[in-house]
């Protein structure tokens, strides 16, 4: 082909758009803009979303697809899930385990303690002896005493001694009188002395009276400076030691002791739980409780509503419940944390 054909076909070639310079937005603005506006997407639909709403988990996915599936099919059974028995629903509550029956032992008397007989965690039961107190001084004015009614006792039997001669001179000179060979002035004399130790013997058994009685508080005197437990229970704390001043009226200051053992009767634990006023129509007496215990949280303790206390706290608009345990155990200890929860009656 001549040269001058080949400048004639040139001439006639149309340019392609491609092979213009282009003049638009790059390609990485272009990625970027995309990215924003699938975020800002994003955004608006999690927005939108109820709050509780949420995906289904694989778990509960595939649970709804194998009950929408047909029971049966070759070499396949439909078996219902396995779940754990849900707790028992009712109004909770929170408390603390409580003795109806504590005491702090003492004596009724003021002394210095001599002995002390337990030692804490001990379990005693009613009228064991706890301690003593210095009784010494006391047995001395129990002496006395006692040696005071003995001399009474003795002064009696001398009187009676002599009441029976004055008997004896009366009748001598009665019966002389009669035979006019004795003068009636000696009849006289002798009544007289007869009546006399009649009333001596008289005040001498009052005196003896009084020595028995003084005796017997004496004695009894003496038995305070023992201290014993008031009821079966368990010594939680040990609240004086061996040669300290034992008071029942505290006198101030760390030297005198108003108590000697903290005694709680283990049978007599329940849990007291405050309930709001606006839910108190829940509880009624005798209703059935769970009780959890914070050391045991696994352990469900079969309970009931001992007692509503007929009053309401102002400052905190609540009212106290007792919740008696239905079984006692020895891992039931006072002042444990407690959640309880009321059955509700079902029909």
């Amino acid at each position: 082909m001549s040269e001058e054909r080949k400048a004639q076909l040139q001439s006639l070639r149309i340019e392609r758009e491609e092979d213009a310079p282009r003049g638009g937005v790059p390609l990485p603005a272009v990625i970027a803009i995309a990215v924003a506006a699938a975020l800002i997407a994003a955004i608006a639909v999690w927005l939108l979303l109820p709050r509780g709403s949420a995906p289904e988990s694989a778990e509960t996915q595939a649970a709804a697809q194998s009950a929408a599936s047909p029971a049966g099919g070759e070499g396949e059974s439909a078996a219902p899930a396995q779940s754990a028995p849900p707790r028992a629903g009712g109004l909770a509550a929170s408390g603390y385990v409580v003795a109806r029956r504590q005491a702090t032992v003492s004596a009724e008397i003021t002394g210095r303690i001599q002995e002390i007989l337990f030692e804490e965690g001990a379990e005693v039961e009613k009228g064991q002896v706890l301690a003593r107190l210095d009784d010494e001084r006391a047995r001395y004015d129990l002496a006395l005493a006692q040696a005071r009614a003995a001399s009474a006792g003795a002064n009696i039997e001398a009187l009676r001694a002599q009441y029976t001669e004055a008997e004896n001179v009366f009748r001598r000179a009665s019966r002389l009188a009669e035979q006019q060979a004795g003068a009636e002035a000696n009849v006289t004399a002798a009544r007289a002395q007869l009546d006399s130790l009649a009333a001596q013997i008289q005040a001498s058994r009052a005196e003896l009276n009084v020595a028995r009685t003084q005796a017997a508080s004496a004695e009894d005197y003496v038995d305070r400076h023992v201290i014993r437990a008031p009821f079966a229970g368990v010594v939680i704390a040990k609240n004086a030691q061996v040669g300290e001043i034992l008071s029942p009226v505290s006198a101030g200051g760390g030297f005198t002791r108003t108590g000697v053992a903290t005694l709680v009767d283990m049978a007599s634990l329940e849990i007291e739980v405050d309930v709001n006023e606006g839910q108190i129509q829940r509880v009624s007496a005798g209703q059935r409780v769970e009780a959890v215990l914070d050391a045991y949280p696994d352990w469900r303790i079969p309970a009931h509503v001992e007692a509503i206390i007929p009053t309401a706290d102002r400052a905190r608009a609540t009212i106290q419940v007792r919740v008696a345990f239905d079984e006692r155990d020895s891992r039931i200890l006072p002042d444990m944390a407690a959640q309880v929860t009321f059955l509700e009656n079902r029909n």
